[in-house]
């Protein structure tokens, strides 16, 4: 597998969308991984081409019970407040794939960098290098400061915020977003129902 070191924000939303697939995340519905197929599925929704993982070819439980240690690996790496341990976590989590700088020519004939993985690494060694480049990759270019809790105090995502603006607040947008604001709106709601009318006496919910 090659991937360009220069587009560690692809590997920065694997691991935020890794970390999210956990049922301490999603504690309405559960796991979210919960047998090969439903990995198989988070690949292909990621796009994550895989030399170890030939097209149309299902993950085993072995590589999900691996995957699933990878989840908490990176969860860890996101929680870390030392830079330093992000750091060599991250190498670590390439040096698995046996990830290797290759400097190789675009169709422009532009150089650049790419990482490229051991062809006989296991699927979480090979997603362990994508999102060891995001992390890396995030530090050196944006800052630790980017990796973040989730702001919705009814959720436990985490995410790695890679605007250009760096004022991403959820780890969902489209989903924390919308239920803190739901949350918000039946408070004052309640809070307007529970106001006597006449100004007098205690309200009732």
């Amino acid at each position: 597998m090659k991937t360009l070191f220069s587009n560690y924000s692809f590997g920065a939303g694997l691991a935020t969308d890794l970390v999210n697939t956990s049922a301490i995340v999603w504690t309405s519905t559960g796991e979210v991984l919960t047998d090969p197929a439903a990995l198989a599925r988070f690949l292909d929704e990621h796009e994550a081409r895989l030399d170890s993982l030939p097209r149309g070819a299902l993950p085993t439980d072995e590589d999900l019970a691996q995957v699933l240690a990878l989840r908490q690996e990176t969860r860890a790496l996101l929680e870390a407040e030392d830079e330093d341990e992000v750091a060599e976590g991250a190498n670590e989590l390439a040096a698995r794939a046996s990830a290797a700088p290759t400097l190789l020519r675009n169709s422009a004939g532009e150089w650049e960098w790419h990482v490229t993985t051991d062809p006989r690494a296991s699927i979480a060694d090979e997603l362990g290098a994508l999102v060891g480049v995001g992390l890396l990759g995030v530090l050196h270019t944006l800052s630790h400061a980017r990796f973040r809790h989730c702001a919705s105090p009814v959720c436990a995502g985490m995410f790695i915020d890679t605007s250009k603006a760096g004022r991403r607040r959820y780890c969902m947008p489209g989903l924390c977003g919308n239920r803190l604001n739901v949350a918000n709106h039946r408070a004052r709601r309640q809070g307007n129902e529970a106001r006597p009318a006449n100004g007098s006496g205690t309200g009732t919910r």
